[in-house]
Protein backbone atom coordinates (compact mmCIF):
# COMPACT_ATOMS: atom_id res chain seq x y z
CA UNK A 1 0.00 0.00 0.00
CA UNK A 2 1.29 3.73 -0.78
CA UNK A 3 2.17 5.52 2.33
CA UNK A 4 0.68 8.92 3.01
CA UNK A 5 2.32 12.08 4.27
CA UNK A 6 3.19 10.62 7.52
CA UNK A 7 4.09 7.16 6.71
CA UNK A 8 0.90 5.73 7.71
CA UNK A 9 -1.13 3.10 5.23
CA UNK A 10 -4.50 3.82 4.00
CA UNK A 11 -5.61 1.53 6.85
CA UNK A 12 -3.99 2.84 9.52
CA UNK A 13 -5.03 4.45 12.72
CA UNK A 14 -2.78 7.87 13.55
CA UNK A 15 -1.12 6.60 17.63
CA UNK A 16 -4.49 6.39 20.40
CA UNK A 17 -3.89 6.93 23.81
CA UNK A 18 -6.34 7.66 26.50
CA UNK A 19 -5.08 9.13 29.78
CA UNK A 20 -8.31 8.21 32.44
CA UNK A 21 -8.75 10.16 35.65
CA UNK A 22 -7.39 13.28 34.21
CA UNK A 23 -9.42 15.63 35.63
CA UNK A 24 -9.41 15.44 39.58
CA UNK A 25 -13.01 16.63 40.21
CA UNK A 26 -15.19 15.04 37.63
CA UNK A 27 -16.87 11.84 37.98
CA UNK A 28 -15.43 10.43 35.12
CA UNK A 29 -12.38 11.74 32.42
CA UNK A 30 -9.84 11.32 30.44
CA UNK A 31 -7.50 12.66 27.64
CA UNK A 32 -7.84 11.22 24.73
CA UNK A 33 -4.73 12.04 22.08
CA UNK A 34 -5.31 10.40 18.57
CA UNK A 35 -2.18 12.08 16.37
CA UNK A 36 -1.97 15.41 17.36
CA UNK A 37 -5.62 15.81 18.52
CA UNK A 38 -6.21 16.03 22.05
CA UNK A 39 -9.73 16.28 23.59
CA UNK A 40 -9.93 16.00 27.54
CA UNK A 41 -13.46 14.60 27.91
CA UNK A 42 -15.57 14.68 31.29
CA UNK A 43 -18.77 13.47 32.70
CA UNK A 44 -20.52 15.38 35.65
CA UNK A 45 -23.21 13.51 37.24
CA UNK A 46 -26.13 15.26 38.58
CA UNK A 47 -29.31 14.70 40.13
CA UNK A 48 -32.67 15.46 38.82
CA UNK A 49 -33.48 15.18 35.08
CA UNK A 50 -34.82 17.94 32.35
CA UNK A 51 -39.01 19.31 32.84
CA UNK A 52 -39.73 17.34 29.79
CA UNK A 53 -38.57 13.48 31.62
CA UNK A 54 -39.68 14.80 35.62
CA UNK A 55 -41.78 11.86 37.16
CA UNK A 56 -40.69 9.38 34.02
CA UNK A 57 -38.63 7.35 36.57
CA UNK A 58 -35.42 7.56 33.85
CA UNK A 59 -32.67 9.44 33.23
CA UNK A 60 -30.59 11.45 30.85
CA UNK A 61 -27.33 12.13 28.46
CA UNK A 62 -26.47 15.16 27.16
CA UNK A 63 -22.81 16.54 26.12
CA UNK A 64 -21.37 19.95 25.14
CA UNK A 65 -17.97 20.58 22.85
CA UNK A 66 -15.70 23.60 22.36
CA UNK A 67 -12.11 24.26 21.24
CA UNK A 68 -9.75 26.02 23.21
CA UNK A 69 -8.68 29.27 21.56
CA UNK A 70 -4.74 28.02 20.49
CA UNK A 71 -5.89 24.50 20.21
CA UNK A 72 -5.51 25.29 16.07
CA UNK A 73 -3.10 27.07 14.13
CA UNK A 74 -4.87 30.28 14.45
CA UNK A 75 -6.48 31.70 17.58
CA UNK A 76 -10.34 30.69 17.85
CA UNK A 77 -12.58 33.19 19.42
CA UNK A 78 -14.21 32.36 22.74
CA UNK A 79 -17.70 31.08 21.99
CA UNK A 80 -20.92 32.86 23.63
CA UNK A 81 -24.54 31.98 23.43
CA UNK A 82 -24.91 28.63 22.58
CA UNK A 83 -21.85 28.42 19.93
CA UNK A 84 -21.56 28.75 15.91
CA UNK A 85 -23.64 25.94 14.15
CA UNK A 86 -20.54 23.48 13.76
CA UNK A 87 -20.62 23.63 17.84
CA UNK A 88 -24.05 22.41 18.16
CA UNK A 89 -24.07 20.10 15.32
CA UNK A 90 -20.88 18.00 16.92
CA UNK A 91 -22.00 18.18 20.75
CA UNK A 92 -25.87 16.70 19.78
CA UNK A 93 -23.73 14.19 17.83
CA UNK A 94 -21.73 13.40 20.65
CA UNK A 95 -25.03 13.36 23.13
CA UNK A 96 -27.35 11.16 20.41
CA UNK A 97 -24.48 8.68 19.83
CA UNK A 98 -23.70 8.05 23.62
CA UNK A 99 -27.83 7.60 24.58
CA UNK A 100 -28.07 5.29 21.98
CA UNK A 101 -25.82 2.96 24.76
CA UNK A 102 -27.68 4.11 27.91
CA UNK A 103 -30.47 2.54 29.14
CA UNK A 104 -32.01 5.73 30.96
CA UNK A 105 -34.45 3.92 32.86
CA UNK A 106 -31.37 1.79 34.78
CA UNK A 107 -29.82 5.43 35.00
CA UNK A 108 -32.93 6.86 37.12
CA UNK A 109 -33.74 10.18 37.52
CA UNK A 110 -30.01 11.62 36.98
CA UNK A 111 -28.39 13.46 34.03
CA UNK A 112 -24.90 12.78 33.41
CA UNK A 113 -23.54 15.68 31.14
CA UNK A 114 -20.57 15.06 28.85
CA UNK A 115 -18.26 18.03 28.24
CA UNK A 116 -15.63 17.59 25.40
CA UNK A 117 -13.21 19.59 25.06
CA UNK A 118 -10.89 20.28 22.56
CA UNK A 119 -6.87 21.06 23.66
CA UNK A 120 -4.85 20.60 20.19
CA UNK A 121 -7.03 19.85 16.91
CA UNK A 122 -5.28 18.28 14.12
CA UNK A 123 -8.53 16.48 12.61
CA UNK A 124 -11.20 14.07 13.81
CA UNK A 125 -12.02 16.40 16.34
CA UNK A 126 -15.74 15.20 16.68
CA UNK A 127 -14.78 11.32 17.08
CA UNK A 128 -12.00 11.51 19.24
CA UNK A 129 -14.85 13.47 21.12
CA UNK A 130 -17.03 10.25 21.28
CA UNK A 131 -14.80 7.63 21.64
CA UNK A 132 -13.52 9.48 24.77
CA UNK A 133 -16.67 10.59 26.07
CA UNK A 134 -17.22 6.94 26.03
CA UNK A 135 -14.87 6.21 28.48
CA UNK A 136 -15.68 9.03 30.87
CA UNK A 137 -19.35 8.15 30.71
CA UNK A 138 -18.19 4.60 32.01
CA UNK A 139 -15.53 6.13 34.51
CA UNK A 140 -18.46 7.89 35.92
CA UNK A 141 -21.46 5.21 36.07
CA UNK A 142 -18.79 2.64 37.90
CA UNK A 143 -18.91 5.23 40.35
CA UNK A 144 -22.30 5.73 40.88
CA UNK A 145 -22.55 1.68 40.86
CA UNK A 146 -19.41 1.81 43.94
CA UNK A 147 -21.80 4.90 45.99
CA UNK A 148 -24.77 2.02 45.68
CA UNK A 149 -26.85 4.93 43.91
CA UNK A 150 -27.65 2.38 40.85
CA UNK A 151 -28.09 -0.95 40.90
CA UNK A 152 -26.37 -2.42 37.54
CA UNK A 153 -24.52 -0.50 35.01
CA UNK A 154 -27.14 1.35 32.58
CA UNK A 155 -24.10 1.34 30.06
CA UNK A 156 -25.39 -1.24 26.78
CA UNK A 157 -22.51 -1.34 24.55
CA UNK A 158 -19.52 -0.15 24.04
CA UNK A 159 -19.51 2.87 21.28
CA UNK A 160 -16.73 4.68 19.37
CA UNK A 161 -16.05 6.61 16.06
CA UNK A 162 -13.56 7.21 13.26
CA UNK A 163 -13.62 9.63 10.37
CA UNK A 164 -13.02 8.23 6.26
CA UNK A 165 -12.54 9.72 3.41
CA UNK A 166 -11.77 9.15 -0.74
CA UNK A 167 -8.44 11.27 -1.74
CA UNK A 168 -7.23 10.54 -5.34
CA UNK A 169 -9.34 7.65 -5.68
CA UNK A 170 -8.34 5.85 -2.37
CA UNK A 171 -9.97 5.14 0.95
CA UNK A 172 -8.62 6.36 3.86
CA UNK A 173 -8.66 5.86 7.67
CA UNK A 174 -8.76 8.22 10.11
CA UNK A 175 -7.84 11.33 8.10
CA UNK A 176 -5.29 14.26 10.13
CA UNK A 177 -6.02 18.13 9.06
CA UNK A 178 -4.13 17.87 6.38
CA UNK A 179 -5.43 15.03 4.47
CA UNK A 180 -9.37 16.11 5.70
CA UNK A 181 -9.12 19.87 4.04
CA UNK A 182 -7.58 17.98 0.64
CA UNK A 183 -10.24 14.92 0.55
CA UNK A 184 -12.83 14.49 -2.37
CA UNK A 185 -14.52 12.47 0.16
CA UNK A 186 -15.11 13.36 3.84
CA UNK A 187 -17.32 10.74 6.06
CA UNK A 188 -17.87 10.22 10.21
CA UNK A 189 -18.63 7.31 11.15
CA UNK A 190 -19.86 5.90 14.25
CA UNK A 191 -20.75 2.47 15.09
CA UNK A 192 -21.51 0.85 18.92
CA UNK A 193 -19.71 -2.65 19.67
CA UNK A 194 -23.10 -4.88 18.44
CA UNK A 195 -21.16 -3.86 14.49
CA UNK A 196 -24.74 -1.15 14.14
CA UNK A 197 -24.31 1.81 13.25
CA UNK A 198 -25.73 5.12 14.92
CA UNK A 199 -24.47 7.50 12.66
CA UNK A 200 -23.01 8.04 9.19
CA UNK A 201 -21.70 11.80 8.06
CA UNK A 202 -20.64 11.80 4.26
CA UNK A 203 -20.04 14.61 2.16
CA UNK A 204 -18.37 14.75 -1.42
CA UNK A 205 -16.21 17.66 -0.79
CA UNK A 206 -14.44 17.75 -4.32
CA UNK A 207 -16.32 14.69 -6.60
CA UNK A 208 -18.66 12.18 -5.68
CA UNK A 209 -18.64 8.83 -5.05
CA UNK A 210 -19.45 5.67 -6.15
CA UNK A 211 -21.29 2.80 -3.79
CA UNK A 212 -17.98 0.99 -3.75
CA UNK A 213 -16.36 3.67 -2.66
CA UNK A 214 -18.99 4.30 0.60
CA UNK A 215 -18.19 -0.10 1.04
CA UNK A 216 -14.35 0.87 1.00
CA UNK A 217 -14.75 3.72 3.24
CA UNK A 218 -17.20 1.92 5.80
CA UNK A 219 -15.32 -1.24 5.54
CA UNK A 220 -12.09 0.36 6.47
CA UNK A 221 -14.30 2.73 9.63
CA UNK A 222 -15.20 -0.53 11.00
CA UNK A 223 -11.87 -2.58 11.28
CA UNK A 224 -10.41 1.52 12.61
CA UNK A 225 -13.70 1.09 15.33
CA UNK A 226 -12.67 -2.57 16.02
CA UNK A 227 -9.22 -1.36 16.94
CA UNK A 228 -10.85 1.47 19.10
CA UNK A 229 -12.92 -0.74 21.29
CA UNK A 230 -9.69 -2.74 22.24
CA UNK A 231 -8.39 -0.05 23.28
CA UNK A 232 -11.24 1.00 25.22
CA UNK A 233 -11.45 -2.19 26.90
CA UNK A 234 -8.17 -2.60 28.17
CA UNK A 235 -8.13 1.29 29.68
CA UNK A 236 -11.27 0.43 31.27
CA UNK A 237 -10.26 -3.02 32.78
Amino acid sequence: MTQRHDGRAPNELRKVSVQKHYLKHAEGSCLICCGDTKVVCSASVEEGVPAFLKGKGQGWVTAEYGMLPRSCTQRISREKGGGSGRTQEIQRLVGRSLRAVVDMKLLGERTIKIDCDVIQGDGGTRTASITGAYIALVLAVRKLQKAKLIAASPVTEQIAAISVGMQDGRALLDLDYAEDSKADVDMNVVMVGSGRFVEVQGTAEGRSFSKKDMDAMLGLAGKGIASLFTMQKKVLG
